[in-house]
């Protein structure tokens, strides 16, 4: 098996950027892998070192008897990479099944391409879009009725998900192109000591502490995260939340907990470097993942959590039910979510049989199919049924 690998690598901070870090190795165990070479964005030198896995320029053909296997994701890392969909022998990897904002992002402002684009995935609904878009009429909900998928999938010999969810979506949209399930993958943590990445982060021993991972946007749920802290620590819960990561959201989240009498217990962590970042969900008793709308995106940051034998809450939407609910709670989308949030850190704080359960639930999770080495297998299955 013959592959050209084509998505974000370091240093571009995306999710998609450390999903090929961490899985190119064990594909590379199993197929001859070159990876394509990201074009140069605010003027770093994208770089990715590789046992055994060669680094081509961006512009290189695949060969006649190699796959292309390109990645797509809701952002401008991918746009230099939709020029390829139309090659032969080419698998696209759905990592968002929401694809309107990068649509948008390529258009670029020009009305007659992004109508272009919107027809071809959503017909004369799309086209009315566009007009409506030209006109200055935006809606939050755009993106989430209109995902675009359709402008991405012609000429592809097949598609990649990470969810039963997403197969479904794909196989009923797209009847007769082969859509293949394989499980989002993060690599283990190994050994590693809850107490020290609690006082690497600087967290009192006897705080409860919810976390978050990520990017930080609106859209996760920020402000039923603080909600439910705040009615934690009202209760007697010696709550804490962390957010790991960055976004311009920081200054509101802060505001918004300083609000509600929870500012003091609030803190923040920035970019983690990517060797340590695999072991810091260790610190937290519960991980969140909150995002309404939902883009159909398989939560690494949840993955993590698991990874870690953190339970993690989970918006109650779509790909999220499939795991465990012992490993993931959910949380009911809406009003209630705060309220549903402190009582799960009542149950971390009492830290009893039931939480301990949990945990054990988590890693199980992540055990049974979200390995690198899973995902690997899984790929070239598939890949060889379609050579």
């Amino acid at each position: 098996m013959k592959i050209l690998w084509g998505s974000p690598l370091p240093p571009t901070r995306s999710g998609v950027s450390d999903y090929a870090v961490e899985l190119l190795g064990e594909l590379a165990k199993r197929a001859e892998v070159r990876v394509l070479q990201p074009p140069t964005e605010h003027g770093e030198a994208p770089g990715f070192a590789g046992d055994g896995i060669e680094v081509v320029p961006t512009e290189t053909s695949p060969e006649d008897d190699e796959i292309s296997l390109i990645h797509l994701g809701n952002n401008t890392h991918h746009a230099w990479l939709v020029g390829r969909l139309q090659g032969p022998r080419t698998v696209v990897v759905f990592h968002d099944l929401v694809l309107h904002h990068l649509l948008v992002e390529m258009a670029d402002g020009d009305i007659e391409a992004l109508e272009t684009q919107l027809r071809q995935a959503h017909g004369a609904s799309g086209a009315a879009l566009a007009y409506a878009r030209s006109s200055g009429i935006t809606g939050p909900r755009d993106a989430f009725l209109f995902p675009s998928r359709g402008a991405f999938v012609e000429g592809a010999k097949g598609a990649i998900v990470h969810s039963r969810w997403g197969h479904a979506v794909l196989e009923r949209e797209f009847p007769g192109l082969p859509v293949h399930r394989v499980g989002l993958s993060v690599a283990d943590p190994g050994t590693f000591d809850c107490n020290a990445e609690r006082e690497r982060l600087g967290i009192p021993a006897k705080d409860i502490v919810l976390m978050h991972l990520g990017f930080l946007t609106p859209a996760k749920g920020l402000a039923h995260i603080v909600a439910g802290l705040a009615a934690a620590r009202r209760s007697g819960i010696p709550a804490r939340l962390v957010l790991v990561g960055e976004g311009g959201g920081l200054d509101e989240v802060q505001s918004a907990a300083n609000a509600v009498g929870a500012g003091d217990f609030v803190s923040t962590t920035g970019w983690v470097e990517t060797k340590r970042f695999p072991r810091v969900p260790a610190a937290a008793d519960l991980g969140v993942v909150l995002r309404t709308p939902s883009a159909g995106e398989t939560s690494a940051a949840a993955l993590r959590f698991l990874a870690t034998g953190t339970p993690v809450a989970v918006g109650g939407l779509h790909q999220f039910l499939e795991w465990p609910e012992q490993a993931a709670p959910r949380i009911t989308p809406g009003a209630s979510a705060p309220a549903e949030l402190a009582r799960l850190l009542a149950l971390a704080s009492a830290d009893g049989e039931e939480w301990q359960a949990r945990r054990h639930a988590a890693r199980l999770t992540y055990e049974d199919n979200h390995q690198p080495s899973d995902a690997a297998d899984s790929i070239i299955e598939f890949l060889e049924t379609l050579s």
